[in-house]
Parts: structure tokens; sequence; C-alpha cells
């Protein structure tokens, strides 16, 4: 299956759409594709959002919010997404869980991907319509959105191992 069609099956099934995930095997380097892809659109959303604050705020050029972005997002968020992965396989093992850090890293990093997309329009939200009730509403959307997939993509990757 497309990635694109993988993405859009999450939002209808997360742990449907994780099984399929960890099925395909080990592939720690599908992982961190995941990730690097999900960090480079989140810091693309971030775009618009950052020329309005230049244009508003010119003290600040717009190639130097660009780069503390792409900084923060391309190298620190990734660092940062490997340790919440680590921690969120500890906890659940603490609870029960019989999965992998693998899997755990799978489960967060696939989340973050799948609502990627819903990011990308949060960040025209925020370039176009800026702060207020509309941007609240979408961001409080999408992080309800992001927490649920990945607890239940986390749900799966701890379930009884899969082969």
């Amino acid at each position: 299956m497309a990635l694109t069609q993988e993405l859009l099956a999450t939002w209808r099934g997360p742990r449907e759409a994780m099984r399929r995930r960890l099925q395909a095997g080990k592939r720690e380097d599908r992982a961190l594709a995941y990730l690097m892809l999900a960090c480079f659109l989140i810091f693309m959303a971030q775009w618009p959002r950052l020329a309005r604050e230049a244009y508003l705020i010119p003290e600040v050029p717009l190639e130097a919010r660009l780069g503390a972005a792409l900084f923060g997002w391309m190298a620190l968020a990734p660092l940062f997404f490997y340790g919440i992965a680590a921690f969120s396989h500890l906890f659940a093992q603490m609870l029960g869980g019989r999965g992998s850090f693998y899997g755990a890293r799978l489960a967060l990093f696939w989340a973050l991907l799948a609502t990627a997309p819903a990011v990308l329009a949060y960040g025209l939200a925020a370039g176009f319509v800026g702060a207020g009730v509309v941007l609240n509403l979408l961001g409080s959307a999408l992080v309800v959105a992001f927490f649920a997939i990945w607890l239940l993509c986390l749900k799966e990757a701890e379930a009884p191992v899969h082969a």
C-alpha cells in the first residue's frame, strides 16, 4: 500500500495500520525515515507562521527564524522523540506491555507522520488567520488526534509479540 494511502488508513484504524507496520519486520531505517519525514513536514508547516511573524516583527529576519526552526526540527526534535519513545516503552512495560523499544519508536514516529498533514493545515491557519479561536480549535483537535493515534499505535506495539 502506498504511504499516502497508509496514512489515510491510519486515521480510520490506527491499530490495523500499526499492525501492518510491525508485520513488515524490524526496519530501523524505515522508522528513522518516518521520523525525519514527519519532522521535515512539521518544519515546513512553520513557514507561514514564521513569515507572518517576520513581517509583523521585522527585527528578526525570516531567514534567522527559518534557520532556527530547521535546526530545532531536524536536529533536536528527533533526539527528543527518541527519548519520548524509550520512556513510553518503559512506562508500557510497567503496565504489562510486551513490546520492544523498536515498536514504541515506530508507534510514536508513525503517529507523528500520520498527523503531519494536519499540522500542515494548522500551520497554514497560523500563517493566514493568526492567533484566535480558530487556531485554538484546530490546535486542540490536532493534539487530541495525535495522542489518540499514538496511544492506539502504542497499544498495538506493546501487545504480545507480532511475527
